[in-house]
């Protein structure tokens, strides 16, 4: 692969997680619009800063990461850009700066629908993209990894995307932002429990390098049985088949853990990595027609 290429740059963004960013802001979305306050401008502007926020963190992670020596030329999962050699040290700098820059352009913009304290969220979210691994105390290095992605996946994107769309807060909406947290951190959880004795080697106590295997296998199990049952929940409301309609997803997801467990380590997990990737749209496509449903 051609230095510093377009091939090498969509390499290094991970288009096979970018449906982490689609999924909360369509379930955010599609809340707004059942309850009367669909916003198109403002639904894109979310949907856009969401992406460029989630390519400014995969530039950050693909640099520190083998900097801090967790992402080496032989590691298990797929290939990244900069481990790789495909990215110069002064292109990906001046990359993760571009996106920051671009990211906060359209999230400047929200604040004509938000308000000027909208800032902090937005600081929030640029610092959770540079220090979930970079600086001196990164999230990820430090057990916290799949708390900031339930925050920065599913909370914050659902909620403030139904925000400022509806100018308030529901119920539903933090219970459709715990759910797409919760299944999106899967992928976290499937990537963590792979790279378990890398991290370990190189320090990077995830919360399955802390706790141990068992906590990788039934933490991944748990975390898609409990996003199921959240959305369960929202019977209590009317909403059937925003409810119904997921348990599709967990039938899969079922299938996936099943053959993770079976694998247990090795590179063959990243059959699981692209399965939790596929569910995690799935889950997404079935849980927002759902709610468009009632």
């Amino acid at each position: 692969m051609k230095t510093n290429s377009l091939s090498a740059w969509i390499l290094a963004v991970r288009p096979y997680s970018l449906g982490a960013s689609v999924i909360p802001v369509a379930a955010g979305t599609a809340l707004a619009w059942t309850d009367g306050g669909f916003r198109p401008a403002v639904a894109a502007l979310c949907l856009v800063f969401a992406l460029l926020m989630q390519c400014t963190a995969n530039l950050v992670n693909d640099l520190w990461d083998f900097l801090k020596g967790a992402d080496r030329p032989d590691r298990l999962g797929p290939d990244r850009a900069f481990a790789k050699g495909y990215i110069t040290p002064r292109a990906m700098k001046a990359g993760i700066a571009l996106f920051t820059v671009a990211a906060c352009a359209v999230g400047s913009a929200l604040l004509w629908f938000g308000g000027l304290w909208l800032i902090w969220v937005g600081l929030a979210c640029v610092v959770f993209a540079y220090f979930y691994t970079a600086g001196p105390w990164p999230l990820a290095y430090h057990g916290l990894g799949d708390v900031a992605v339930v925050l920065f996946f599913g909370v914050v994107p659902v909620l403030f995307t139904y925000y400022l769309q509806t100018g308030s807060w529901t119920w539903e909406a933090l219970i459709a932002a715990l759910a797409c947290g919760l299944v999106i951190d899967t992928m976290l959880m499937v990537n963590n429990f792979r790279d378990r004795e890398e991290d370990a080697r190189c320090g990077k106590r995830t919360i399955v390098v802390c706790l141990g295997a068992g906590v990788g296998r039934w933490g991944y199990l748990a975390l898609g049985t409990v996003a199921v049952a959240l959305c369960l929940s929202l019977l209590a409301w009317g909403r059937v088949w925003a409810a119904l309609l997921p348990l599709l997803y967990w039938i899969a997801f079922f299938a996936t853990w099943r053959r993770m467990v079976r694998i247990d380590h090795g590179d063959a997990l990243n059959v699981c990595l692209g399965e939790t990737a596929r569910n995690m749209l799935l889950f997404g496509l079935l849980f927002t027609v759902g709610i468009l449903l009632g």
